[in-house]
């Protein structure tokens, strides 16, 4: 995400899974238990303690939604495919608002309780430990706009043709029930059917479009793990088109208005190139972008292979940043939102690396204008002091800065076989920042342990950059 203030510049899961997805019914053996226990209500986040939902791992989402721009009425079949990690008599999905129509799993019904945003899911027979168990959810209603803790708009947000839906960090639960921690990443199959002129687009690859009494259907397929936050639903009279990098790799792309600079978004593939130079080989099966500045909202946000870009947004720092997000955040995922300096500090410093390649404005410099700006040490990027403050800043910045002096104390020949070989170490799965210091100082072979004390985890801003 690119979430910061304007006065910083507006300042394994595929085939098999899918195999089962479409098959019948999807219980290892029957399925059932005598007993066992509910599923946690939470993950005890640091910041989201609610978020997310224990006893259970998604493996594949597969979304039918069907929306009314004219009345703002969303009707929803979720389909959700999950792997018990203890027996469950119930389990818990996430869910803001809306009304849950129906509920079954295994194709036999199942009782629904409410409570607030928690949905309490109990089958008519338990599941056993290590079973893979479908559960069919019926909902409808009219998705809400949230505001997060920083007071930043997301879930779903209205536009004057359609809708687009943004995540980060709990707006997902607005559109779809789920597991919405960004420990539990999935695969996801998204069918949008909306009015017919209108467009609808989503992450990963266009499988089939179709149009039938007046209304088109689009579906979506996204193979690789993703964390739910990083979903997205976008609709309206949007331009799409279809290109190829010179590697054959699709490229979407969504745009409205002018905005949409059409010799930027021609150098997606460039920038890509770019970005694999430096980071390794690109993660996933397409790229593209949605531009849309009809959108309420001030921020560009990295939506897996299809990063969204509101008013004002859309320009190659921006880019930079949120096509790097592909490797720093959406492959790599954060363990947990605390680590989301993870996610930010390299997407930060791929800018700072673009500036020094083409721009002709060293690294170092660009270190250097961060550390003197008193903002970016409100506190240490690895522990943001609350929910408000995981897209501040010092997430940001001090982020990048850690990295610059692990690169100023390893090397460039290191810091580049660091910043290729984290990406590959954890391909679509999930880290700590323990995960990275431990990663670092493997790689490096030297104990770190001040460094991290300092740029990581301190407090105080050192007497000097050099420190």
């Amino acid at each position: 995400m690119d979430h910061r203030s304007f006065r910083h510049r507006l300042r394994a899961v595929a085939a098999p899974l899918l195999a089962c997805v479409l098959a019948a019914g999807c219980t290892s053996g029957d399925g059932r238990s005598g007993s066992g226990g509910a599923g946690a209500a939470g993950l005890d986040d640091p910041y989201f303690p609610r978020l997310g939902n224990g006893g259970y791992d998604v493996r594949h989402y597969d979304l039918a939604l069907d929306y009314d721009p004219a009345t703002g009425r969303l009707t929803g079949t979720a389909t959700i495919i999950a792997r018990a990690t203890q027996e469950l008599s119930a389990f818990n999905l996430d869910l803001t608002g809306l009304t849950v129509d129906a509920a079954s799993v295994d194709g036999e019904p199942a009782a629904v309780r409410r409570a607030g945003p928690e949905l309490t899911v109990r089958p008519a027979a338990g599941i056993a430990d290590g079973a893979t168990f479908r559960t069919v959810v019926r909902y409808s209603g009219t998705p809400r706009t949230l505001t997060g803790d920083d007071g930043a708009r997301e879930g779903w947000l209205r536009t004057s043709d359609g809708a687009l839906a943004l995540g980060q960090p709990t707006g997902s639960t607005a559109w779809f029930p789920g597991n919405h921690h960004p420990s539990d990443k999935a695969s996801y199959a998204v069918a949008v059917t909306v009015p017919q002129g209108l467009r609808a687009v989503s992450n990963g690859e266009l499988r089939e479009q179709r149009t039938r009494g007046g209304r088109t259907t689009y579906v979506w397929r996204s193979a690789e793990p993703m964390a739910s936050y990083l979903a997205t639903v976008a609709i309206g009279r949007y331009d799409t088109k279809v290109s190829r990098t010179p590697s054959g790799l699709p490229v979407h792309t969504a745009t409205k208005g002018a905005e949409a600079d059409p010799e930027l978004l021609a150098r997606i593939p460039e920038l890509l190139a770019w970005e694999v130079e430096n980071f390794g080989p690109y993660p996933f099966s397409s790229v593209g972008a949605i531009v849309d500045p009809t959108v309420d909202v001030q921020y560009a946000l990295e939506t897996q292979t299809r990063p969204f870009y509101a008013k004002d947004t859309f320009t190659v720092e921006f880019v930079v940043h949120e096509l790097a997000h592909q490797w720093y955040g959406n492959s790599v995922s954060p363990e947990s939102w605390r680590d989301m300096w993870l996610n930010e500090g390299f997407a930060q410093y791929a800018e700072w690396l673009y500036a020094e390649d083409f721009e002709d404005t060293p690294a170092q410099q660009s270190f250097e204008e961060a550390f003197a700006d008193p903002d970016n040490w409100a506190f240490a990027p690895a522990e943001p002091p609350s929910a408000a403050d995981i897209s501040a800043d010092p997430v940001y910045y001090r982020g990048a800065m850690v990295l610059h002096k692990v690169r100023l104390a390893v090397g460039d020949d290191t810091f580049w076989e660091i910043l290729r070989g984290w990406p590959a170490k954890y391909r679509h799965a999930n880290a700590s920042t323990e995960d990275f210091t431990r990663y670092v100082e493997e790689v490096a072979g030297e104990d770190l342990g001040a460094l991290w004390d300092t740029w990581l985890y301190g407090e105080e801003r050192p007497a000097g950059p050099s420190a």
